[in-house]
């Protein structure tokens, strides 16, 4: 059965800002247009390389359904590295400062605390592309020395983003609809929070930024790592 989606996802209503789990907060329709559409543009720089999309395969050999691109440091199961040894040995492109500040910005909407956005210094992206077929698995941000929150910002297809708690990968959790220019911050007690997406709509995306089909989702984080911890 698929689960159950909150009425605004009609389309008529406006969806609220919501407090989801303490430390965790969903700000809908935070990106405007003109930015998701440079995001989108970005992201189609990124995944032609040095490193390009790909599926990731995991150590027992399974072969996730989502396609992923690193900025800063490349994310393989379960580290971090500077090159890219299970793809094409390539370093990963470098994290922009731009970025750096979109996460900045989006961690002071989503607290409304100064400080704690001036503290945050992301050094990575995580970038992963659905078709309407991918799935994530719940599972935990926890490779990252750093327990500051982790910023995700979507882009195109409606989904199903499930949160749930730092105990295990079963209940309670909490299923929110993710639209295109969502924001969600999730830190502080919700910061090792198993999570994960069940489903992707199929349909049109966002074409006014450039997506016809499928979603983005850029995940910014503090990987916690010095440059001299290059693997």
């Amino acid at each position: 059965m698929a689960p159950e989606l909150p009425t605004s996802s009609d389309g008529l209503f406006r969806r609220e800002r919501r407090v989801v789990a303490p430390g965790a907060v969903h700000v809908p329709e935070w990106l405007p247009m003109g930015r998701r559409a440079e995001l989108v543009a970005a992201c189609r720089r990124w995944a032609r390389g040095p490193v390009p999309l790909r599926h990731t395969v995991l150590p027992g050999g399974g072969v996730m359904s989502v396609r992923t691109v690193c900025l800063g440091w490349h994310w393989q199961p379960y580290r971090y590295a500077r090159t890219a040894d299970d793809v094409n040995g390539a370093r990963a492109a470098a994290f922009p400062d731009w970025l750096g500040d979109l996460g900045r910005a989006a961690v002071a909407e989503a607290y409304g605390d100064e400080g704690a956005a001036e503290a945050f210094a992301p050094d990575t992206a995580l970038i992963n592309f659905y078709d309407a077929t991918a799935r994530m698995g719940m599972h935990q941000d926890k490779e990252e020395r750093s327990s500051a929150p982790v910023v995700s910002l979507s882009i195109g297809a409606r989904c199903v983003f499930r949160f749930g708690n730092a105990e295990g990968r079963g209940r309670p959790y909490t299923d929110v609809e993710l639209a295109s220019g969502d924001l969600f911050v999730f830190g502080g007690p919700s910061r090792f929070a198993f999570h994960g997406v069940p489903k992707v709509y199929a349909g049109p995306a966002d074409p006014a930024a450039g997506l016809r089909a499928g979603r983005l989702n850029l995940t910014l984080r503090e990987t916690g790592m010095a440059s001299r911890d290059v693997r």
